[in-house]
């Protein structure tokens, strides 16, 4: 239905051609002639906005590679990411390729520091040290996950505050946690890219019912600290809890940072849900040269018929993280030029 649609003695009209269609009491939103529907208040369901992660990723970077070419000038150095990366996991070195390769892009300076899998706890730690004292090192990151003989909490802790541009440092996630304090220097990548996709979209988060699946340090817990410092009301739901689909059915927007292909059924979302699936799952798919295909927590096409915003997998939040990245090792840089 190509339609114009008026408010008129509150209800909603929709003008098609020389006539005007009655839609009800419904709270439709038009956006390049689609009408959006809200829940509980719709007769109408239109399929989802798919929230592009590439696209705004994209315009995050632009932003970001200005910025530095500014600093640069004015500083006469580029800001600067150290990568240490233990062993020879083939994931986290496409992820650790990834991260360089898009700090190049923008004009970062990328040091990369590849250890062997039987380094010790003590030889990765001064590693992290040395790094803390060099000069053109703005930001420091150590890809996770480490290898079992390593206390990851403890290498993570060694990096300099004011180099935390993963934002995972105990007094970055407790400034998170806590109002009225100090602001964290840095917002875990991820997280702070899942807010940014809803805002870039023009998600409305004030007021909502938020559900975030997951509650790890990664994800789960610091977005759930974000929505709720936006106002919004947030559960955070795990494995424990029970009626998982009832709590999912109330909710305005969903974050799953899961980890389980199809969790998040399609027929449990709320018409006009913003979704935002941070899951990435490999699933059997013969008719795929790869033998498997990438999906979600989330039931995509299912969910896309109910939802009112919904971010695809790959290319939705995954981008984001990236670039988020790169935004925090920028600010590292200008918090260190004072």
């Amino acid at each position: 239905m190509n339609a114009e649609v008026m408010f008129v003695s509150g209800m909603f009209l929709a003008k098609r051609n020389s006539g005007l269609l009655r839609l009800g009491g419904c709270s439709a939103r038009v956006s390049g002639g689609v009408g959006r529907t809200w829940a509980g208040r719709s007769r109408v369901r239109m399929a989802a906005e798919v929230i592009d992660g590439k696209l705004i990723a994209g315009q995050v970077r632009e932003e970001v590679s200005a910025e530095v070419a500014e600093y640069t000038q004015q500083t006469g150095k580029a800001p600067g990411l150290a990568v240490v990366i233990v062993g020879t996991r083939k994931d986290s070195q496409t992820y650790v390729r990834n991260k360089r390769r898009a700090c190049d892009k923008v004009g970062i300076a990328s040091f990369l520091f590849e250890l062997p899998e039987n380094v010790s706890q003590s030889e990765l730690v001064k590693v992290v040290d040395d790094l803390n004292n060099r000069n053109d090192v703005h930001g420091i990151l150590v890809q996770l996950p480490l290898p079992e003989h390593i206390q990851s909490e403890e290498v993570l802790d060694t990096i300099k505050l004011e180099k935390d541009v993963d934002g995972f440092h105990p007094l970055n996630i407790g400034r998170l946690c806590m109002n009225g304090r100090e602001k964290p220097l840095f917002i875990p990548c991820t997280p702070k890219g899942c807010i940014e996709l809803l805002d870039r979209s023009n998600v409305p988060i004030e007021g909502k019912n938020a559900v975030v699946l997951g509650r790890s340090n990664i994800v789960g817990m610091p977005v759930s600290m974000l929505l709720m410092q936006r106002n919004a009301t947030v559960t955070v739901c795990h494995r424990f809890t029970d009626d998982l689909e009832n709590k999912v059915r109330n909710a305005d927007i969903v974050v799953s940072a899961v980890g389980r292909a199809g969790l998040v059924k399609g027929d449990w979302i709320k018409p006009g849900a913003a979704l935002i699936d941070v899951g990435i799952n490999a699933v059997d798919d013969p008719s795929d040269k790869r033998g498997y295909r990438l999906v979600g927590d989330i039931e995509y096409e299912a969910a896309k018929e109910r939802s009112g915003w919904i971010t695809p997998v790959p290319g939705g939040v995954g981008p984001m993280t990236i670039a988020m990245l790169l935004r925090n090792t920028l600010e590292a840089a200008k918090l260190a030029m004072g």
